[in-house]
């Protein structure tokens, strides 16, 4: 962020100051009390379970110049503060406002699945050329966004940010304060249906940032989906089409996926990329787009994909032991469960293919029909053995069973801890264990207790190393 002193806040945010005086410069916000470095503007925000004005005067001796707080705890605060309504409002509200100070070029990136990959897919090919930013982390909801487009600097020419969702209108509400210029779409299906309600309204919120762009603008939309390409027609900017069917305005050929290693040709240019999963051809296409409109060479772009890794836990390979495991642990939906069998299915080994996986969660009353389609799913796709936990194992078991999965390969039970002695059992040297499910379900405890076991595997088997993916 730019510094900024604090008296050309109170306007934005409709702040009184308190306090403190109006010319001292805030460089940062936080809203953790614990990373306040000097020159940081704390943000009290409220959540489920902490109040963060409790911890206003640790963060004013850690050397905030300021707190944001609401005015209900205002009295009871001492130290330079800005006086603010509501402060969640407030955030987003300044973060608006910043953003239009701010000249670089806003992509929002969103899609039910390989939002985080494209986003720093997109961010990496940029930076071969330009100056930017991405999201935080995973920072792409209503806190988070504001929070990443803070990180702006008048000498970023771009910034890349993740939009999620989990109903109608969220992705309206980002665009509201970000103002991209750029939407890229990848691939919509079932995820978060709990809270969206119906596969129609998940297209319809993902399609938000794509209404939300001006006419000066331009999208980058997954046109092998046949839903999100005639949606695209009702665009009033221009849209560029990608995928591997014809038709596209980008189109993939002579694709081929080793692991460690995709490589592609799109209108005669050949790139190349470290790559776990084949899926990820996907990111890279939306990144060559992107590329390619704002005018970056095809040099420029494949120096990007040189410095591209893959981000933690999505398709991430390492070696632990004498097995080959993907940590594909941080988060599952129907979309990219298939994407996960179709990697592993398509991992070369003479050896066993082990699939570890957890619920996929939040698909509100047909989750177990969803679960059941995935047992279909694992039984077509080579595994050779499957350990599934969580609420709705079962089903997937069942689904396994019912599309010729041999009853003796197949392990299901409500708790992960459950499973894990049987996979210990289970694994052979030269195995390849991928593990996925959602986020809650917390499926990189397995990779962690897997590492645990290493010290004491008999003699002969090798120390755990970090592969490149």
């Amino acid at each position: 962020m730019d510094p900024l002193p604090l008296h050309t806040l109170l306007a934005p945010l409709q702040a009184s100051l308190v306090g403190g005086p109006g010319e001292m410069l805030a460089c940062r916000v936080a809203i953790d009390s614990r990373e306040v470095r000097p020159g940081d503007l704390f943000w009290a925000l409220r959540g489920e379970r902490h109040d963060s004005h409790q911890f206003v005067p640790q963060a004013l001796a850690a050397g905030a110049v300021a707190a944001v707080v609401d005015a209900h705890h205002a009295p009871q605060i001492a130290g330079p503060r800005l006086v603010v309504s509501e402060t969640l409002p407030a955030l987003q509200q300044f973060a608006r406002w910043y953003r239009q100070q701010q000249e670089a070029l806003v992509i929002g990136v969103t899609g039910s699945v390989g939002k985080t990959t494209t986003r720093e897919m997109i961010a990496t090919v940029l930076s071969s050329a330009h100056s930017g930013i991405r999201s935080r982390k995973n920072f792409n909801n209503e806190i988070g966004l504001p929070l990443s487009l803070l990180d702006l600097g008048s000498e970023h020419e771009f910034a890349v940010l993740e939009m999620g969702a989990g109903r109608r209108g969220d992705i309206r509400a980002l665009c509201d304060i970000a103002a991209p210029e750029v939407g890229v779409l990848t691939r919509v299906g079932p995820a978060h249906l709990e809270s969206f309600g119906s596969l129609d309204a998940i297209y319809e919120g993902k399609f938000e940032l794509v209404e939300a762009l001006p006419c000066t603008g331009f999208a980058v939309v997954g046109g092998d989906d046949p839903r999100l390409r005639a949606m695209a027609r009702q665009a009033t900017c221009a849209v560029r089409l990608f995928g591997e069917q014809p038709g596209n305005d980008l189109v993939a050929e002579e694709v081929e996926f080793h692991p460690g290693r995709l490589r592609f040709l799109v209108q005669g240019d050949r790139f190349h990329l470290a790559a776990s999963a084949r899926h990820q051809l996907t990111s890279a296409l939306a990144a060559v787009a992107v590329a390619r409109e704002i005018g970056l060479s095809t040099e420029q772009i494949q120096e990007g994909f040189d410095l591209f890794r893959p981000p933690a836990s999505r398709c991430q390979v390492e070696t632990i032991g004498p097995w080959t495991i993907i940590d594909d642990s941080y988060n599952a939906s129907p979309l990219s469960m298939q994407a996960a069998c179709e990697c592993l299915q398509e991992w070369p080994t003479g050896s066993q293919r082990v699939l570890l996986c957890g619920d996929m969660l939040e698909l509100g009353p047909q989750s177990p029909e969803w679960h059941h389609q995935l047992g279909q799913q694992i039984a077509r796709s080579g595994v050779d053995r499957l350990l599934v936990c969580g609420e709705f194992a079962d089903d997937v078991a069942r689904g396994a069973l019912s599309g010729g999965f041999p009853l003796h390969q197949v392990a299901a039970c409500d708790a992960l801890e459950t499973l894990l002695p049987l996979l210990d059992c289970w694994l052979s040297p030269g195995d390849v264990l991928l593990v996925k499910g959602s986020r809650g379900m917390r499926m990189e405890r397995a990779l962690e207790w897997l590492r645990r076991q290493v010290p004491s595997l008999p003699p002969g088997r090798p120390a755990p190393q970090r592969q490149a993916a």
